[in-house]
């Protein structure tokens, strides 16, 4: 209904608009014969009537002008004037008195006090997503900030990088202006007002705030541009006041044959105060007039600089003569593909799209091969799942987002880490230990969380083909297109199929299944009215899946199997976001909601076991963030509900549960200057099952220089355990599921929560070795579970057995990486992890099964000029501890703990003109495996049967080609 009013209300408003446009034509034609005029068009922002009055009233009121029209729907104003008049008559001048009056023009902003003295109707800001505050509400923002030299720009790049949201931050030191890019999620929350805050108390002037004296008094020399520049900060606000009078002109280049061409980009600066301005495309400016006058600098490269003595505001043109070209020096920035923010409290690693290119990264779950921080593995021999570990905990207890809210969760464990296509992503940020309380309560090992490809990217198009030595064929398509200027939506498609059958190690069970996938999501983006924005998304996902001793008709060898061991895996999965948010009070403030729910379907059979699932999602998170201080401190409070509705079968077994979690959170950001940093954090929650907790959490970060940082932080996090789903390579077996709760009225017939308490201390140092960066980062992490499901293989071969804790349960995790860059375009990365993980079974306190102590791992990457890059990188995995089997037949037994070994991937790859890459490479390329991976893969029907207990790759050595082609938006 309100559409179709906003419809004839534009049409009834329209059809005035264009009578007074016929009436004013007729008009003008007719005095054509009485006066010869000149045209000009120019664009002016406004929205309503009263905004045309106003316009056509100030264009009016300069001599000369004979007609002015204003048009509300394309923002064109055209003006006639008479011909006497047009040699005095200064467009430019025009442009001044037009913002002046409040509106923005194609060449002057209006002040921001004289905007918002307009009536609300009039604020077309606000109407079109506060545009002339943030120079772009969908993603960018570009802001204007004072410095001089490299470590100038690390310091205000960190900066930026530390808000979370911020995904990229690029300063020019010439024309100093920062751009930054938000990610979609954080665009409704983002505060640009609190950017130029931080940014200030970091020792930089913006063009909203100074920096304080003593802060700015402790940078280094080189980056002192107070003194550089004419002490900017002491500039008097009256001197700064937008209202005072304005020098406006052209700066041209006199050509030989008297001719003058406009320059672009000239720079005009003012001799005492530093203030100043560039010319556009036309070669005009228009820059404040100082108080008392001054001496204005033009300078432009290839031409002398001249010095023109103003002693009161008005109209000037600048002539500049050709001088001797100079030499120039360039001084550049290569952005790494993995970086760790400086100034975010809490420890986080970004991980860009450059970085998971240098692999295969078909899915997320393949994306961490070239990073540390992440162990890769597979979760039986059967059924090729890959899985993940973090401080030596399952990928379970890592809570996985997707743009800040919850994804890979609950029965999509891990087969959820399937649906997301590496060429989707954007980044990865990567966060070990306890995260922000704003996350949710779960993350208890760490947080990831993925961006993926936004509507407004500047690639249009992005198309990827990908094909395997394993028979696997993969394309991929993410496309995205602006439907108006409010609107903009984004395509992303994936579909792949494994087609061969391969048995490496005639077992007579495939080394890989058979698979068939496609996934799809469509997702908008809006500008709304009155500055909110918004955004919304579906997806679809289905996955079918054969495995086991199928197809072997194919090798001679195993053609006399006739009951043949089969697994296969049905799932379908639909889900769908919105999530809006808007600033305000002077951007100070901002709230935002947050919704999502999904409908997750998942049948398979394991042999003659069949376990079937379904589940049922929703999630809303209501949030609100306000700057308390001019230091940047804020806070932030939100309430939020987490809804499940899971259904289990495995054999004749049913698990159901329904869980409803309603909970109320707030976290403090405390900020001293760039050295101090506090987050405290709470949330109070009630589950349905498991009744009232809370979960405190506090990051610490100290920076006693500004290339030294220290976090320390402490959490409480909690999950509900999906023992099977999470678990689900126990049923390449014939082990015989056992649930061993003590209250009926808990999941699984009494399992309880989990619950865990996560500190972690981190430190991140750089040097300078023979005048290039080397990074050193020392990370340590300690997790102490109060309650944790045990799954027990070792009592019983034949048996699996699920428990609560009962004694401790811990895991130390410590590491050290190194980054260094020896040469231009080489980047090398080592690294080494300990982890101690135990607990306390039933038969006694054992190491973790399947968990390496010791992991050594290093990376070389190299890209030249030309567009070659090589990538490699190698992993020496430590010594497992493996389950018991102590109790299998003599023939049946396996050793108590697996060997070391070394696993190589390399890659290389052609980039042309940033547009059409062409890549090879391989996984595992010296081709070891591990040996036998099926404990009585020659009869399925023993109850030793087992595929579940997998230390080392099956597969082998995988080599793969493919494409990456790019379209980029004109």
């Amino acid at each position: 209904m309100l559409q179709l009013l906003n419809s004839i209300f534009d049409l009834e408003y329209n059809k005035i608009i264009k009578m007074k446009f016929i009436l004013i034509c007729i008009i003008s034609i007719l005095s054509l014969s009485v006066t010869a005029q000149e045209q000009y068009n120019l664009t002016v922002q406004g929205e309503c009537g009263m905004c045309q009055d106003r316009i056509e009233e100030t264009a009016l009121g300069f001599t000369g002008i004979i007609s002015a029209v204003w048009n509300s729907n394309n923002k064109i104003l055209t003006l006639e004037v008479s011909n006497e008049n047009s040699a005095t008559f200064s467009i430019l001048a025009l442009h001044d008195a037009i913002s002046m009056a409040g509106h923005d023009t194609d060449k002057y902003d209006a002040p921001d006090d004289v905007y918002n003295d307009l009536p609300a109707c009039c604020q077309y800001r606000e109407l079109k997503g506060n545009e002339s505050e943030t120079g772009n509400a969908q993603e960018q923002y570009n802001l204007t900030v004072q410095g001089e030299c490299g470590m100038c720009q690390d310091r205000i790049e960190e900066t930026a990088l530390g808000f979370t949201g911020i995904i990229s931050a690029n300063w020019n030191s010439n024309n100093k202006i920062l751009t930054v890019e938000v990610s979609n999620e954080a665009t409704t929350a983002f505060s640009l007002l609190a950017l130029h805050d931080a940014i200030s108390l970091s020792g930089h002037d913006t063009d909203k705030y100074d920096a304080p004296d003593d802060v700015y008094k402790d940078l280094p020399a080189c980056c002192q541009y107070r003194e550089l520049e004419g002490n900017e900060s002491e500039t008097s606000n009256d001197d700064l006041n937008p209202l005072k009078s304005k020098v406006i002109g052209y700066v041209y280049e006199l050509k030989p044959n008297g001719e003058q061409e406009p320059l672009i980009g000239a720079n005009l600066i003012w001799e005492n105060n530093g203030e100043g301005t560039t010319t556009d495309f036309d070669g005009a400016f228009s820059t404040i007039f100082p108080k008392g006058g001054d001496n204005l600098i033009v300078s432009y490269v290839g031409f002398h600089n001249d010095t023109l003595m103003v002693k009161k505001g008005g109209h000037v043109e600048i002539l500049l003569d050709p001088s001797v070209m100079l030499k120039t020096v360039n001084i550049t920035y290569r952005k790494k593909s993995t970086e760790i923010s400086y100034v975010s409290p809490i420890k986080i690693s970004s991980i860009s799209s450059k970085e998971l290119t240098k692999a295969a990264c078909c899915s997320l779950s393949e994306s961490f091969e070239t990073t540390s921080a992440v162990d890769v593995g597979f979760s039986d021999a059967v059924t090729g799942l890959r899985t993940i570990q973090m401080l030596g905990l399952a990928g379970p207890y890592v809570q996985i987002t997707r743009e800040g809210q919850p994804d890979v969760r609950g029965i999509a464990s891990l087969y959820g880490m399937e649906y997301t296509p590496g060429p989707w992503i954007e980044s990865i940020q990567l966060n070990q230990g306890t995260g922000s309380v704003v996350s949710g309560y779960e993350g208890i090992a760490g947080q990831i969380n993925v961006e993926l490809a936004k509507p407004y990217s500047e690639e249009k198009l992005y198309i990827n083909g990908y094909a395997n030595q394993g028979g696997k064929y993969e394309g991929n398509m993410n496309y995205n297109t602006e439907v108006s200027e409010s609107v903009a939506t984004a395509l992303l498609v994936h579909g792949s199929k494994r087609t061969r059958v391969q048995d490496r190690n005639d077992d007579n069970f495939i080394d890989m299944p058979l698979t068939d996938k496609f996934t799809a999501v469509n997702r908008w983006k809006f500008l709304f009215r009155d500055g909110w924005v918004g955004q919304a998304g579906v997806k679809i996902t289905t996955l079918a899946q054969e495995g086991g001793q199928i197809g072997h008709e194919e090798h001679n060898n195993v053609t006399h199997i006739s009951n043949p061991w089969l697994t296969t895996v049905d799932i379908n999965r639909q889900e769908g976001w919105v999530k809006s948010g808007m600033l305000f009070n002077e951007n100070k403030s901002s709230i935002a909601l947050q919704l999502s729910a999904s409908n997750h379907s998942h049948e398979s059979s394991f042999g003659e076991r069949i376990y079937d699932a379904e589940q049922q999602t929703f999630y809303a998170n209501l949030l609100f963030q306000h700057i308390l201080d001019d230091n940047g401190s804020y806070a932030i409070v939100g309430t939020s509900f987490t809804g499940d509705h899971v259904h289990e079968h495995l054999g004749n077994e049913i698990y159901d549960r329904f869980e409803e979690v309603p909970g109320v959170w707030a976290e403090y950001n405390y900020l001293k200057g760039e050295k101090l940093t506090i987050v405290p954090g709470i949330r109070l929650d009630h589950h349905n099952i498991y009744g009232w907790f809370t979960t405190p959490r506090l990051h610490l970060r100290y920076a006693p220089t500004e290339s030294t940082v220290l976090r320390l932080a402490a959490g409480r996090g909690q999950k509900t355990a999906s023992i099977i789903a999470e678990n689900i390579g126990m049923l390449a077996s014939n082990r015989t599921v056992v649930v061993e709760g003590n209250q009926a009225d808990f999941p699984y017939g009494g399992l309880e929560a989990e619950v865990a308490w996560n500190y972690g201390v981190n430190l991140v140092k750089d040097f300078v070795v023979a005048d290039r960066d080397l990074s050193l980062q020392l990370d340590g992490y300690f997790t102490d579970f109060k309650n944790q499901i045990i799954i027990d293989y070792d009592d019983d071969p034949r048996f699996v057995k699920f428990y609560n804790l009962d004694g401790k349960s811990t895991s130390l995790s410590l590491q050290a990486l190194v980054g260094f860059n020896p040469m231009d375009g080489l980047d090398i990365k080592l690294a080494y992890r300990y982890n101690d993980v135990k607990a306390d079974y039933q038969s006694g306190t054992l190491q973790k099964p399947l968990i390496a102590a010791h992991r050594t791992f290093a990376n070389v990457g190299y890209e030249n000029k030309s567009g070659w890059k090589f990538d490699y990188t190698v992993n020496r995995i430590g010594s497992k501890r493996l389950a018991s089997t102590s109790k299998n037949p003599e023939n049946l037994k396996r050793l108590k703990k697996s060997p070391a070994f070394f696993l190589s991937n390399a890659q290389i790859s052609k980039v042309w003109n940033d547009k059409f890459e062409i890549y090879i490479g391989g996984e595992n390329i010296f081709n070891y495996r591990q040996e036998d991976p099926i404990t009585s893969a020659d009869d399925t029907s023993s109850p030793f049967f087992d595929a579940s207990q997998v230390w080392g790759p099956i597969f082998g050595a995988n080599i793969y080609v493919g494409f990456r082609h790019k379209l980029f938006n004109e």
